[in-house]
């Protein structure tokens, strides 16, 4: 049975013409600015515009190699899938064919990709989300490795971290998506507990229940210049309120203003503000040590690849 169907007959949706203005795979069109870039450029840029700093988004796993050091991504949960036990059917497709064709368009099981490794030597759990797959939405297996990432991270004396890129929870899975935002943000009390550090860092876009629950709990919050960053979509909150609202509004640079973020920080410079952080909370806690315990780290120290921090070795 269809939960939702259209139920006005005679509305057609126009098919929008592809442009062939630039050849594909050689430039893409910023934007931000419209300027037209070299591909091999843009990457160079870690998918950023050199011209007007645009942040383009990318797939999890491309930007899990910009954060973390090379070769020391460990993926956990790998083989975690949806089921579809509300039998929910749109107006195009099944569930589990749109999960079909997801996976098929992206390589991924579902939106977010989950491991340990290593961010300037420290050692970290994180989760990375991927727009790419169904929105970024958050369904049972997002929250659940969210959840996991956040055991790991309290087992293994990790820092935590957690890249956001999503529309917000998975309305396939109804209820049982709105139940991961409880999960995940008790499991972030615990982790609190534990004087872990958690790193949330927000890209375009951020927003809806994922932002209403753990990507806003974060120790410190990070986001991207000019991520959309907001519960609510602006539409809705313009015909609630009954007015305009202010330019910039739910981008990084509104919130920061309002005290929502702590710093906006350009791709580039993400995984050494980062690993600035972690060794930061890493002196504080004597290497993420448990209270009256050393760390579990070892006192072996290695070098940073990317700024001369040190931290535990391999």
């Amino acid at each position: 049975m269809s939960w939702l169907k259209r139920e006005r007959a005679g509305i057609k949706s126009q098919k929008k013409e592809t442009r062939a203005d630039l050849p594909e795979g050689l430039w893409t069109k910023c934007e931000g600015c419209g300027e037209a870039l070299y591909q091999t450029v843009l990457e160079e840029n870690l998918w950023t515009c050199p011209r007007c700093n645009f942040h383009f988004r990318v797939p999890a796993r491309t930007y899990l190699g910009y954060l973390i050091d090379p070769d020391s991504f460990e993926e956990r949960d790998a083989d975690l899938e949806a089921a579809d036990p509300l039998e929910f059917s749109d107006a195009k497709m099944r569930y589990p064919e749109r999960l079909k064709a997801a996976q098929r368009d992206t390589g991924m099981k579902d939106a977010a990709l989950s491991g340990v490794a290593r961010i300037a030597g420290k050692p970290v759990s994180l989760t990375v989300m991927d727009f790419f797959f169904m929105g970024g939405s958050m369904g049972s297996v997002v929250g659940e490795k969210v959840a996991r990432s956040i055991e790991t991270a309290i087992a293994e004396r990790r820092a935590l971290v957690v890249v956001s890129a999503t529309g917000g929870a998975r309305m396939q899975e109804g209820i049982l998506s709105l139940m991961q935002m409880a999960k995940t943000s008790a499991l972030l009390a615990r982790l609190q507990d534990q004087r872990l550090p958690f790193v949330s860092i927000l890209t375009d876009p951020s927003t809806a229940g994922v932002l209403a629950s753990f990507a806003s709990l974060g120790d410190v919050i990070y986001a991207e210049p000019a991520a959309l960053v907001g519960f609510a979509g602006a539409r809705v909150i313009r015909q609630t309120i009954g007015e305009d609202l202010p330019p910039g509004f739910q981008r990084a640079e509104f919130v920061l203003d309002k005290g929502f973020i702590d710093r906006i920080v350009h791709r580039r410079h993400m995984r050494d503000e980062v690993g600035r952080l972690l060794e930061f909370f890493w002196r504080s806690t004597h290497g993420f040590a448990a209270d009256g315990k050393p760390s579990p780290h070892g006192d072996g120290v290695e070098r940073s690849a990317t700024d001369g921090a040190t931290g535990p070795k391999a």
